[in-house]
């Protein structure tokens, strides 16, 4: 575990950055939406929450495939 957090920390912080801002939009639409304050926090923390696992797994993929496109030669691309 503390190796996969080593290895990507530069793009958990970024998850947590992430989260952090997206659960502060989401409570405030969830309560301009109902009016409730429960309701709102209890949405915010789920849908966010969710989204920050899916955004580290994309994060991933796009750095694979940026590092496989950085290692592939010029020449193969004509």
């Amino acid at each position: 575990m503390a190796n996969i957090v080593r290895n990507n920390l530069t793009t958990l912080k970024k998850t947590a950055s992430y989260y952090l801002l997206h659960i502060s939009v989401a409570a405030a639409v969830a309560y301009a939406v109902t009016g409730q304050l429960w309701m709102a926090l209890t949405l915010s923390l789920l849908e966010p929450s969710v989204q920050a696992v899916a955004f580290f797994f994309h994060e991933k993929f796009w750095e694979r495939r940026q590092r496989r496109q950085q290692a592939t030669p010029a020449a193969a691309l004509v």
